[in-house]
């Protein structure tokens, strides 16, 4: 390599290093701003008062017994819609039956406007069972409530009546059964809204 070339590159060299050395230490303005943000979940939360709605002994046939339970929105967000689904277990003592003890227990939803009581729904247990009530067109608060679902921190009371029906014909097979009764009440939410 001859002396100018290596002479060019030194000065190359220096000038990139310079420019390096002198590019660090250039000043300009600079401003931040942080967002800090949070998404917080609403809660749904569906609590039945009395748990227990109904226990009863010594039930014949014609017998009724009313009783009344409310549903409470302790949640944060308000409840849409409430399915009831109903599950129930005969204990058939004498292991005679030769019909479901369900088919002879109608549950009878009542509303209390103004002291008078309404039939809304009358259905047997087995019927029932095998059936959604949902707010479309049976949900029970819609029936009971001018508005459909329960609001966030608001409740509303039913009533219900179960009667054992009397047929008019032998019900022997039933005596001394017992029917375990289990209601679920399922809260769902309402539809996503724009948040602003």
């Amino acid at each position: 390599m001859t002396l100018k070339k290596k002479l060019g590159m030194g000065i190359t060299s220096a000038v990139l290093g310079a420019a390096l050395v002198g590019g660090g230490t250039f000043a300009f303005f600079s401003d931040k701003e942080v967002s800090n943000n949070t998404f917080a979940s609403g809660t749904l939360d569906l609590a039945l008062n009395p748990s227990t709605i109904v226990k009863v002994d010594n039930l014949k046939p014609g017998d009724t017994i009313e009783k009344e339970f409310t549903l409470e929105n302790k949640g944060t967000l308000d409840i849409k819609k409430v399915l009831l689904n109903t599950e129930y277990d005969v204990e058939d003592v004498k292991k005679d039956n030769k019909r479901d003890f369900g088919e002879d227990i109608e549950v009878v939803f009542l509303k209390n406007i103004d002291k008078q009581e309404d039939v809304i729904k009358r259905m047997t247990l087995k019927e029932l069972k095998s059936t959604t009530l949902t707010a479309a067109e049976n949900d029970i608060v819609s029936w009971l409530s001018p508005e459909k679902g329960i609001e966030a921190g608001t409740s509303d009371s039913f009533k219900v009546k179960f009667h054992f029906k009397n047929k008019n014909e032998n019900q022997n097979e039933f005596q001394g059964d017992k029917l375990q009764l289990k209601w679920t009440f399922e809260a769902q939410q309402g539809d996503g809204v724009e948040k602003k």
